[in-house]
């Protein structure tokens, strides 16, 4: 039984959840996530899920996790500086690092972690880390618990950035600027050009989580770094896992001298149990794909332009989108909900964003594409969002 005082808290805080539109369930998944999902014991139309190049259900990644199961067991163990260090890990830390064009790249089990241990570690009270209001939460939180400074600029306000730098330029500290390159509910691109060039002049690092892009953007799927011509400029770069490679994890890529102090002073990489040797192996394999397979981005992209093109044409406000990322501006959080709800009645699920995901008065459906999403898929789903929009009254 709860204490009396504290269960009044969580009342009341899921109270106040339930009053503002931003009360959240689980819905269950009975299915691999592909372009269609069982989900609630019926099949949609999936346009939900970061599986990006829709690798998670990749034959070839199964079989490589089978491997590694069979021969290295369910879990690490312990560790990676305990007894956790499989030959796995330091395999995929070496694809990581080749494959970003860095010297080296260290694991950590999770984006979260990555961000939080990466910031956590750098930052001190002394420091400035100027970050975009866009970016994760997992970039903040990091941000916090370094106990630097957090100087935050507006979304893409490149004006913002340098009246910051300015303010701080006699600081005694380290002065970061750190962004994601795309964006994961708005799906637009950083200004990493214009960012670069400010870091340049008054000294700054730069970090760029690339967690959105890695697989996607970029010739070689690389990312947005690539895509710009800005690899050798960046500093520090972070990725995932478990969006378009289709597993789970995440990586820190940087100068070695980066990754041994990582390895001496990210908490979340020293206190915590490797991952499993069967998602290093899908790890592996899933690289491997996005090297040999330029065919699956260029579908996913060229899919995302074309329905894009077509929400704008019915009227929908898709923000500045530029990914196959696409957001569906609605406003109120009572009317995405209900847009999202009347949506997965005819088969297609897109999730409401609401608030604190997005600003206040930004709530929207958020149409991830996936490269095994078919025409018809697309067709159908423009056909129901451009019906309910319509019953709402949205366009």
């Amino acid at each position: 039984m709860l204490q009396e005082s504290l269960e009044n808290f969580i009342h009341s805080e899921i109270s106040n959840l339930q009053a503002a539109g931003c009360y959240r369930r689980m819905k269950r998944i009975d299915s691999a996530s592909d372009a269609k999902i069982f989900l609630n014991g019926k099949k949609v139309i999936n346009f939900s899920s970061n599986n990006y190049l829709g690798l998670a259900s990749s034959r070839f990644l199964k079989q490589a996790a089978v491997q590694a199961l069979t021969e290295f067991g369910v879990g690490a163990g312990a560790s990676r500086l305990i007894s956790g260090n499989l030959a796995l890990h330091e395999e995929l830390e070496k694809k990581i690092a080749d494959f970003k064009k860095t010297e080296s790249a260290i694991l950590f089990n999770c984006g979260y972690m990555a961000n939080c241990g990466l910031l956590g570690a750098l930052g001190h009270r002394e420091d400035v880390i100027f970050s975009d209001r866009f970016n994760h939460a997992s970039i903040i939180d990091g941000i916090l618990l370094s106990r630097a400074k957090l100087a935050r600029y507006a979304h893409k306000d490149m004006d913002g950035l340098r009246r910051l730098l300015i303010r701080h330029q006699n600081s005694k500290g380290k002065r970061i600027i750190v962004t994601d390159s795309v964006f994961s509910m708005d799906g637009d691109l950083a200004p990493l050009q214009e960012i670069v060039a400010l870091a340049r002049e008054f000294g700054a690092s730069v970090m760029v989580d690339e967690a959105h892009a890695t697989g996607v953007l970029g010739e070689n799927g690389r990312g947005v770094l690539e895509l710009l011509n800005l690899e050798s400029e960046i500093d520090i770069q972070m990725g995932t896992l478990g969006k378009a490679l289709g597993g789970f994890g995440a990586y820190v890529a940087g100068d070695s001298l980066l990754i041994d102090f990582l390895v001496n002073h990210a908490r979340p990489f020293i206190f915590t149990t490797a991952l499993p040797p069967a998602v290093i192996a899908a790890s592996l394999k899933a690289l491997d794909i996005v090297q040999n397979r330029p065919d699956l981005r260029d579908t996913l992209l060229s899919q995302a332009n074309w329905f894009r093109k077509k929400l704008q044409e019915t009227g929908f406000n898709t923000l500045e989108s530029e990914t196959h990322i696409i957001p569906i501006l609605v406003g109120g959080n009572d009317t995405a909900l209900q847009f999202s709800q009347k949506l997965l009645e005819t088969g297609i699920y897109a999730p409401a964003v609401r608030p604190p995901t997005v600003p206040k008065g930004t709530a929207r459906l958020r149409i991830s594409l996936m490269a095994t999403h078919t025409l018809a898929d697309l067709e159908e789903a423009m056909d129901k969002i451009q019906m309910v929009g319509q019953e709402l009254r949205l366009i």
